[in-house]
C-alpha cells in the first residue's frame, strides 16, 4: 500500500477521537504527518496500528493515541517554545512542529538523531532543532520553555525540567518504575510553585541518563 491517507484518517477517528482526544489542532496535526516514514520499512504497513513499534537501538515509536494524548496535554496554541526529551523516530517532534512555534528535541543515541533529522527534513520540518546529549539534563542553554514533553519513563521528575519551565509552562512526563508509569502534567504556577495532575497509566521505555535510570538497570 503506497497511499496511507485512508489508514491515517482511520487512525485519527478510531484511536484518537474515539478515545477522547478533542483538540482539533492535535487531530489535524496527527492526520497530516506520514507516520509510516518514521518506522522501518518492514513495519510500514503497521505504522497506523494502535500499538508502539520498534525503531532500533531498543527504542520504540509510541502508539498514535499516546502521541495525541501527550500533545493535547501540553495545551499548545501555536506560539510556544517546546522541548522534547527523546527524539527517537522524530514522529512526536513532527507533530509538535505543527502545534508550536519552535521545537527543540534532545536524543542520546546519535544514530536515531541522524535518522530523525533526515526524515524531518524530508517532510519540511527542518525547523525542529535536535541535539545529541543526555536528555535527563534538558537543554539549559535554550530555557525557559513553555512546554516540555518527555517520551521515556522516569523514576522521578528531574529538577532541571522544572527549572527550565517558564512560569505557566507545562511538563508532561511518565513517572514510575521500569514496568509501568503514570503520565503526569506539572504546571509551573510560580517561581517555586507547581501543580501536578495524573492523566493516565502508561508504559514507556526507560529514561536513561544521569538523572534517570542507569543503563545497567
Amino acid at each position: 500500500m503506497s497511499d496511507y491517507s485512508i489508514a491515517r484518517r482511520n487512525m485519527v477517528d478510531r484511536q484518537l477521537k474515539a478515545r477522547g482526544i478533542k483538540d482539533p489542532r492535535v487531530l489535524a496535526a496527527v492526520g497530516q504527518i506520514p507516520r509510516h516514514l518514521f518506522v522501518e520499512d518492514a513495519f510500514a504497513s503497521q505504522a497506523y496500528g494502535d500499538f508502539p513499534l520498534p525503531i532500533g537501538e531498543k527504542q520504540t515509536i509510541s502508539q498514535p493515541y499516546m502521541v495525541g494524548l501527550m500533545s493535547e496535554a501540553l495545551l499548545l496554541t501555536g506560539k510556544e517554545k517546546v522541548l522534547e526529551i527523546g527524539t527517537g523516530s522524530g514522529y512526536q517532534a513532527a507533530v509538535l512542529a505543527k502545534l508550536a512555534g519552535r521545537v527543540f528535541s534532545v536524543e542520546r543515541i546519535p544514530a536515531l538523531a541522524r535518522r530523525a533529522r533526515r526524515i524531518l527534513d524530508s517532510i519540511g520540518c527542518g525547523s525542529v532543532n535536535i541535539k545529541v546529549t543526555d536528555g535527563t539534563l534538558g537543554w539549559e542553554d535554550e530555557a525557559p520553555f513553555d512546554a516540555i514533553v518527555v517520551t521515556a519513563g522516569a523514576p522521578s521528575v528531574p529538577d532541571c525540567y522544572l527549572r527550565q519551565l517558564a512560569i505557566g509552562g507545562r511538563l508532561v512526563i511518565p513517572v514510575g518504575d521500569m514496568g509501568v508509569q503514570v503520565l503526569k502534567r506539572i504546571t509551573r504556577i510560580g517561581e517555586n510553585n507547581f501543580s501536578e495532575e495524573q492523566l493516565v497509566d502508561c508504559r514507556f521505555v526507560p529514561l536513561l541518563g544521569k538523572l534517570g535510570w542507569r543503563e545497567e538497570a
